[in-house]
């Protein structure tokens, strides 16, 4: 008899999870990424009808496929209790159970990061000796906790002591080699220590987390919320476009390649222009004005948290193919407000007469030497998140997080060569891009960031001025 089968679909960009779980010709899939192409072609190649979708809670770092999926193959879709969910679902509560095949789903209600947060543990019935699985959502992660801070209507000590009860009295009675499977993964902004592994097990990280080390509710509690960063604003919108039920992908319009002339005339007019491309590129040249978010890395989320998921934007890319799986990735997490693209990109700018804009690159030992030499005309500007200053900073450096910069650029003072880093380079081009569309005009990036400047063995403090 052959066992339940498990497949894990990974979004690095938005640091994602999915899942699809199939016995005897009948398949579920757990969390699904907004273009859910990726699952009916697993699911035909092999044979299998899609006929669960479970939602382990509603998202608000990205935008769920499970309408079209459901649209697509006629499955149903699982929420937990106090969801609010719009559109057609099924609600489940503990102890209910999904059977196809040999495999078990069974549900658990596990609020905590949200109210209606829940579990799911299979079994393979064919196989009893295999130990069992859990999908654990965003109520636990390889290294961490969900955070308990996105409801409108229960405060995050609440959320944090009912996540504690959901632990303790519900995920860690089951056997320690069960293997947990999350939605995220580090990198993640749905909490803020997951590890890089695909799974773990009960056991593993019940001697390893930090959160699970608590010894009391309170402890916990404290643990949790004592000074949590704030949510992304756009966390928000997410949520109620998830309850509602986003359109399918394939529906969004065609994009629009516009002429320079255009771009000119819409920048004119308040439209925001995102490049794409490398941050090597955008540094030797780019529309002035412009934003930089680079396809690379966590591109989408960052996007989301520098403009907001409703800004009407131009995408610049390196072709055509750079451009749609840029507005892809855009869609992904619920920002379809995309005008077009620049034509021919940079050089059809350049061609049509129209000036190029540049930020300079400065490499560690040039810095020093700066600063050594010339100190009052020089600020170190740190971008990184509060927990990494840990790991040390550079002397006197100011430091303001990536995703304040925008509501913070006019503290700065504007006399100063503002040299901007953060641990290798991707958000500090982001961070030069807003500096310089809020004015700041003598901006140059360090290349490497930070991990350059240790690696050159060049002094650093235990933490930066904030």
């Amino acid at each position: 008899m052959e066992p339940v089968h498990m497949e894990r679909f990974y979004l690095g960009c938005l640091a994602h999870a999915s899942y699809m779980v199939a016995s005897e010709g009948i398949a579920a899939v757990v969390d699904p990424q907004r273009d859910v192409d990726i699952y009916l072609e697993a699911a035909a190649a092999q044979g299998w009808k899609i006929e669960h979708i479970i939602e382990t809670h509603v998202h608000a770092d990205f935008v769920s496929g499970h309408g079209e999926l459901a649209q697509s193959t006629g499955a149903r879709i699982y929420l937990g209790a106090g969801s609010g969910a719009e559109f057609p679902h099924f609600t489940v509560a503990d102890g209910d159970e999904i059977r196809f095949g040999q495999c078990s789903l069974r549900f658990l209600q596990t609020p905590g990061h949200t109210i209606e947060s829940i579990c799911i543990v299979m079994r393979d019935l064919g196989h009893p000796e295999l130990p069992g699985v859990v999908f654990t959502g965003d109520t636990l992660f390889v290294g961490d906790v969900g955070r308990p801070d996105l409801s409108p209507t229960h405060t995050p000590q609440q959320l944090a002591a009912a996540l504690y009860s959901s632990l303790h009295e519900k995920l860690l009675t089951l056997p320690d080699d069960t293997r947990i499977y999350p939605a995220h993964g580090a990198g993640s902004l749905c909490g803020r220590n997951m590890s890089a592994e695909s799974f773990s097990t009960l056991g593993r990280q019940r001697e390893t987390n930090y959160a699970l080390l608590a010894r009391s509710s309170e402890e916990f509690v404290h643990l949790l919320t004592d000074n949590l960063a704030a949510a992304p604003e756009y966390f928000a919108s997410e949520v109620d476009l998830n309850r509602k039920g986003a359109s399918p992908v394939s529906q969004l319009p065609p994009l629009q390649p516009l002429s320079a002339a255009e771009v000119r005339k819409l920048q004119s007019e308040g439209r925001m222009v995102l490049d794409t491309r490398p941050a090597g590129d955008f540094a030797a040249a780019h529309v002035p004005g412009s934003i930089h978010v680079a396809l690379t890395g966590q591109y989408a989320s960052w996007a989301a948290r520098i403009l907001g998921i409703d800004t009407p934007l131009i995408i610049v890319g390196e072709d055509d193919e750079h451009v749609r799986e840029s507005r892809l990735r855009l869609a992904r997490v619920g920002m379809e407000s995309v005008i077009g693209y620049l034509e021919d990109g940079v050089a059809g700018w350049a061609r049509s007469g129209n000036g190029l804009d540049s930020i300079p690159q400065i490499t560690a030992k040039d810095l020093r030497d700066m600063l050594e030499t010339e100190p009052e005309r020089v600020t170190v500007l740190d971008v990184r998140e509060p927990a990494e200053i840990e790991s040390g900073a550079i002397e006197n450096s100011i430091h303001v997080p990536l995703g304040k910069l925008r509501s913070r650029a006019a503290e700065l003072k504007s006399a100063k060569l503002l040299v901007v880093h953060c641990k290798g380079g991707y958000r500090s081009s982001i961070a030069t891009s807003i500096l310089r569309g809020a004015g700041h005009q003598e901006v140059a990036n360090l290349m490497g960031g930070f991990d350059a400047w240790k690696a050159a063995g060049l002094p650093h403090t235990a933490a930066a001025n904030a």
